[in-house]
């Protein structure tokens, strides 16, 4: 009797904990602001899946969504890049490429991807949060 209790509650712990793995850190939704300065910041939602063992993503998702054309991570330093080719206000399509470093990666309510951006010719800085 004792051997089965002891069973199940290690199965019970097992597959709890198996439940709490949800995926690779970068996966998920984030939210956040991307500009030159703090008075020229543009609001942005950055989706991004991992699927059979590659990351691969969408700016913005809904009728205008921008596709991730490519979607890097270095592990060892934990920095992801992705690049699009997303429209400036005339609707030309430029190239964006940022670059940042995920952080507070153990965080649900905290984890954070910062960096730089080049769009077309300008450049800044972007931070978004998982939300």
């Amino acid at each position: 009797m004792w051997r089965r209790w002891s069973v199940l509650a290690a199965s019970v712990l097992f597959f709890g904990a198996a439940s709490a793995q949800v995926g690779h850190p970068a996966k998920g939704a984030w939210s956040g602001y991307w500009g030159t300065s703090d008075t020229d910041k543009h609001r942005i939602l950055l989706v991004l899946d991992w699927r059979n063992n590659e990351l691969s993503g969408t700016i913005n998702p809904g009728p205008s969504a921008i596709k991730l054309d490519k979607v890097g991570l270095d592990v060892d330093t934990w920095t992801l890049k992705f690049e699009a080719a997303m429209p400036d206000s005339t609707g030309k399509k430029l190239p964006f490429v940022a670059t940042g470093k995920l952080s507070n990666l153990g965080s649900w309510n905290n984890r954070t991807y910062a960096g730089t951006y080049s769009f077309g010719a300008e450049k800044g800085h972007f931070t978004v949060t998982l939300n």
